[in-house]
């Protein structure tokens, strides 16, 4: 016989196993479209992205920016990097085996594939403040809700990062205008861009 606290436990526990089912099967559809387009087509939406980063007063104004090296035909902001690196502090996201931590960007000589096969900076930790983040996900919906790689990485961090802007970055097949499944612990963006439209 179940007691009160088992039955009020499992009751908050099923809703979150259903939403991790639903969200695991939107993944895989999403990744699977992603996954098989073009370099020319990543290259052009890619760079609507980024001309659309580039006149956000968010972006302007911040000194300290977290992007992400982009796997599996993400959207790719590198060329922010590229051309703003001698104004800008550039961060990118190291994981270790339960937990993402920051450091600087300092040339493409520094960086190493990390645990996940992804390059990382060999750089110091940044303990800094973080004015804007770019935020990579698999799907995205109107309401900004994210669904990430599966690793709650980038949620576990963001959940520290109460100043920091986050913008979420997708193509517009990945932005769905339905609720895409979430719990209570899938962290929502402020911002979501893609190459037609910002929502927020």
């Amino acid at each position: 016989m179940l007691f009160e606290s088992q039955i009020y436990d499992l009751k908050m526990w099923l809703p979150w196993v259903h939403a991790r089912r639903e969200q695991q099967a939107l993944r895989a559809i999403v990744e699977q479209q992603r996954r098989i387009m073009t370099p020319e087509q990543v290259a052009e939406q890619s760079a609507r992205i980024v001309a659309q980063i580039e006149q956000m007063s968010w972006f302007q104004n911040a000194q300290t920016v977290l992007i992400y090296y982009p796997i599996h035909n993400e959207v790719d902001l590198r060329p922010l990097l590229n051309k703003y690196k001698d104004q800008k502090t550039f961060l990118f996201p190291v994981t270790h085996r339960h937990s993402m931590e920051v450091r600087p960007y300092d040339g493409e000589d520094m960086m190493r594939k990390g645990r996940l096969g992804v390059p990382e900076p060999q750089t110091d930790t940044f303990k800094g403040a973080i004015d804007l983040i770019f935020v990579p996900g698999v799907v995205f919906d109107k309401q900004k809700h994210r669904i990430g790689r599966g690793g709650g990485y980038y949620d576990k961090f963001l959940s520290k990062q109460l100043l920091a802007k986050k913008v979420g970055v997708c193509y517009d097949f990945q932005l769905k205008k339905h609720d895409v499944p979430h719990t209570w612990r899938d962290k929502k963006m402020d911002r979501v861009v893609t190459p037609q439209q910002t929502i927020g």
